[in-house]
């Protein structure tokens, strides 16, 4: 393929974001990383002269949002490849959780993707061509206690991604949803600073029990950033290429199990589903 020009949200050291740039550079290709630290990756861009630009961004500003892309096309000539990577997790009760946590992580997770798409989209309608590959998660076709708000972000970036694809196609464009797995990136590092904070009791076992899940396996988790980045290449550069990808064996496994205990489930009930209808 020809060099592409690619804007990849959310780049710090460590994930996932970093190994779709590197795999991107790799490839010929140039790229454009925004970050909420962009000093913690001076250094990391110095080694690829003018083929990266570093864009400080608060994705959650839609003003902040237009700019930075305004600066990558102006820095390329346009923008080839969006990457809407960035996301962070919380978790906690349905019941319980913080209000303004739960505003806070659809903003950061679902409204700063749609600012970020539609900020670009317009650039490849002119030319009639582009890539928008949105990071979901394996949590957004899979949900699971103590995790319900961060599945709703990404069952939203789902459903959005879903009539996105359809809706640009014919400007020709390609949309593709990536849900990741368990990946060795520094998304749930964190979780070992922050207590449990629920205000019911009844709850309290359940994230006590999703937390340490997380500990556990920070830094041991099977998914390779790098090889994942790769996939999406791939898959990217197949005729046709796919709707959706999911990353990473458990993951897989997971999606697969819980689709097919859904299919069972509406099938079991199919009389019923059937008889709403107005006689005919």
């Amino acid at each position: 393929m020809s060099s592409r020009r690619w804007f990849i949200t959310g780049g710090t050291p460590g994930n996932f974001g970093m190994a779709f740039a590197e795999a991107a550079l790799q490839a010929g290709d140039v790229v454009t990383v925004t970050s909420r630290r962009p000093q913690e990756l001076a250094g990391w861009a110095d080694q690829y002269g003018d083929r990266v630009l570093v864009v400080p961004l608060e994705l959650t500003d839609p003003t902040e949002v237009r700019a930075a892309v305004h600066a990558a096309e102006e820095r390329f000539g346009g923008i080839d490849v969006l990457v809407n990577n960035a996301g962070r997790g919380w978790y906690g009760s349905i019941e319980a959780m913080d209000e303004s946590s739960m505003r806070a992580m659809f903003e950061l997770n679902f409204f700063a993707v749609l600012s970020v798409t539609r900020a670009v989209l317009p650039g490849m309608r002119a030319r009639g061509d582009g890539w928008i590959v949105n990071v979901s998660s394996v949590a957004g076709l899979v949900s699971a206690p103590g995790f319900g708000y961060y599945s709703a972000t990404k069952y939203a970036i789902e459903a959005v991604t879903d009539a996105l694809r359809d809706e640009v196609a014919p400007q020709g464009i390609s949309v593709l949803t990536v849900e990741p797995g368990a990946f060795r990136t520094n998304a749930y590092s964190g979780f070992a600073e922050e207590p449990v904070s629920e205000r019911i009791p009844v709850y309290h076992d359940i994230l006590e029990q999703v937390r340490a899940t997380f500990v556990a396996m920070d830094g041991t988790q099977p998914g390779d950033p790098h090889r994942g980045a790769r996939a999406v290449i791939e898959a990217m550069a197949q005729n046709p290429p796919p709707r959706r990808l999911v990353l990473g064996n458990s993951g897989y496994d997971a999606v697969v199990d819980a689709f097919g205990h859904t299919l069972a489930d509406i099938r079991a009930n199919e009389t019923l589903s059937r008889s709403a209808d107005f006689p005919t």
